[in-house]
């Protein structure tokens, strides 16, 4: 048996230490949503706690599969949220654009890449991908058989500093 935490503070998470031990953590991480990195990442690699990002796709936004001409019905959970406007689409979909080299010369698809890009993180054990077909829960999967270059992993994170 494990223990889990989500969405759980870097306090919590050494309050919750005290009591016992704490074998995974699940959090939201992807290339445009990166706080983690300055504490909560670290502290499951010095406590070997197994980190779980779940949303590495960003709700389709990273996929390069959802263009500035899309429209959210009031149904969808993305239809008045502000990372999903026109104008944060537009510019994540011209970043995303700047990686697509990386993308092709791998024979990857962008959500491939950015899948890829996630589990090589330093700490980051696993990447809960949403998938809505065998399609592509397949294609999601190819993503673990992927090695980028270190080159390939800071280029691709440059890419996206200060996303939203």
């Amino acid at each position: 048996r494990a223990i889990g935490v989500s969405n759980a503070t870097p306090e919590q998470i050494a309050e919750y230490l005290r009591f016992g031990p704490v074998d995974t953590d699940q959090e939201k991480y992807s290339l445009i949503d990166r706080d983690l990195e300055a504490a909560q990442i670290p502290l499951c690699r010095e406590k070997n706690i197994a980190m779980l990002a779940y949303s590495p796709l960003a709700n389709g936004l990273l996929t390069g599969k959802i263009g500035p001409e899309r429209v959210f019905p009031p149904t969808d959970l993305r239809h008045n949220n502000p990372r999903f406007s026109v104008e944060n689409r537009t510019r994540i979909a011209e970043r995303l654009e700047r990686i697509r080299p990386i993308a092709d010369g791998h024979g990857l698809t962008l959500t491939q890449l950015i899948i890829a890009w996630t589990i090589e993180q330093p700490g980051v054990t696993h990447a809960l991908v949403g998938a809505r077909d065998d399609v592509q829960a397949r294609e999601n999967a190819a993503a673990g058989d992927v090695k980028l270059t270190a080159d390939e992993l800071a280029a691709i994170s440059e890419a996206f500093k200060e996303s939203s």
